[in-house]
């Protein structure tokens, strides 16, 4: 893990967001609460998180053996099949899903097999979009409301392509959006020149 990384208490009205990487984030909130987002087998935070989320398209994004230690557990689909619905509080923090469709091994469609958590702390809403293959609807746009910042897949291939995801981040129109599920820098880089024409791009010297 990088020196940079500090698990200090989070000061009030405040939310830290760490990239551990691929789409692994560490959401540590003021009133405590540590999450980690499609957590796995690969990587993982330096600490043990109160709470996970999973997505299934591939073993990257899901764990089959989690740290005994983690006190809730939020799969962003339903292993008996159809949708999945979770809205919970844990502590400081509202956590809940918008359920979108991913693509089989066989060229079909899954209905419901991919979640958009949606975390809510200190006054803004954070959307990881997990393994999104596909555009918003209408519907979905409305679920998500207001978001400050976004969490997006950005490969161009397993998930959605590169100009599609585009079009879904000027339709979200979050002030923040942070790349995840890149596969080197020539795929970040890939996407940065699409999109610096219609937004400013910052880089961090640290992930958090």
């Amino acid at each position: 893990m990088p020196a940079a990384l500090r698990l200090a208490q989070v000061a009030d009205g405040t939310v830290r967001l760490t990239f551990i990487g691929h789409s692994t984030f560490l959401i540590e909130t003021a009133g405590g609460l540590k999450i980690a987002t499609d957590y796995n087998d690969y990587l993982r935070p330096p600490v043990t998180p109160d709470l996970v989320t999973m997505n299934k398209a591939h073993n990257t994004h899901y764990s089959n053996a989690p740290d005994p230690g983690i006190g809730q557990i939020l799969r962003g689909w339903n292993p008996a099949g159809g949708p999945v619905q979770h809205d919970v509080t844990a502590l400081d923090t509202r956590i809940r899903n918008i359920t979108t469709n991913i693509r089989d091994f066989g060229g079909g469609t899954e209905y419901d097999a991919n979640s958009i958590f949606v975390f809510e702390t200190a006054a803004l809403c954070i959307a990881h979009l997990g393994h999104l293959h596909h555009r918003l609807t209408k519907e979905h746009l409305a679920a998500l409301g207001k978001v400050d910042v976004v969490l997006v897949p950005v490969d161009g291939s397993y998930t959605l392509n590169t100009d599609g995801m585009v079009e879904v981040l000027a339709e979200i129109n979050a002030p923040l959006m942070i790349p995840m599920h890149y596969f080197g820098p020539s795929t970040l880089e890939r996407f940065l020149d699409k999109v610096r024409a219609r937004y400013e791009v910052v880089r961090s010297e640290t992930p958090t």
